[in-house]
């Protein structure tokens, strides 16, 4: 019985992930000589398949918020990607250069990955009360702004009062002082 295949399966950034996929378990199973090798193989197989996941948990949940949650993850895992095989390159632990194919199919899966998100809905959010995407047009967003970091009340309490420009901080060159460290 054949599988019918997912509806995300069918989308350009998912068969460009698929793609990924397919060079890095070829540049994989070209490393897999020694434990280190097979550590790095690993590693790259793994972030593949993370970039696969997260497209498909992308589309199964419909908040923006969420997607992005896993757009960001899918960027950190291609960026792993590449420099696992830029790292495997540069010790020259393999013996073909996959580096420039690997950089060609990572930017062809940039393009559409950023056409992708560009879909996402923006409307249909709610707040995350982690404060990382902030639409100020709602009052829940305002008030987790306001709970951000505020430089100015941070350093209210830390003026140049207690301190004097001519104390000695440990400088040799202020001889009027006796040395304590004795």
């Amino acid at each position: 019985m054949e599988r019918k295949p997912h509806k995300f399966e069918k989308l350009p950034v998912y068969q460009k992930a698929q793609e990924l996929f397919d060079l890095i378990d070829v540049i994989a199973e070209a490393l897999k000589e020694d434990d280190m090798k097979e550590h790095l193989a690993a590693q790259m197989l793994s972030n593949a398949a993370i970039i696969q996941a997260k497209i498909a948990g992308a589309e199964g949940g419909g908040l923006y918020s969420l997607r992005m949650q896993n757009a960001v993850l899918i960027k950190l895992a291609v960026q792993d990607m590449f420099n696992a095989v830029s790292f495997a390159s540069m010790v020259n632990i393999n013996e073909e250069d996959y580096v420039q194919l690997m950089r060609d199919k990572v930017e062809e899966f940039r393009l559409v990955f950023v056409d992708w998100i560009r879909g996402f809905d923006k409307s249909y959010d709610i707040p995350d009360n982690w404060a990382i995407r902030f639409d100020t047009s709602t009052p829940e967003q305002e008030k987790l702004e306001e709970l951000m970091f505020d430089e100015e009340k941070f350093f209210e309490g830390f003026d140049d009062e207690g301190f004097d420009d001519d104390e000695d901080f440990g400088d040799e060159d202020n001889d009027d002082k006796p040395d304590e460290r004795n």
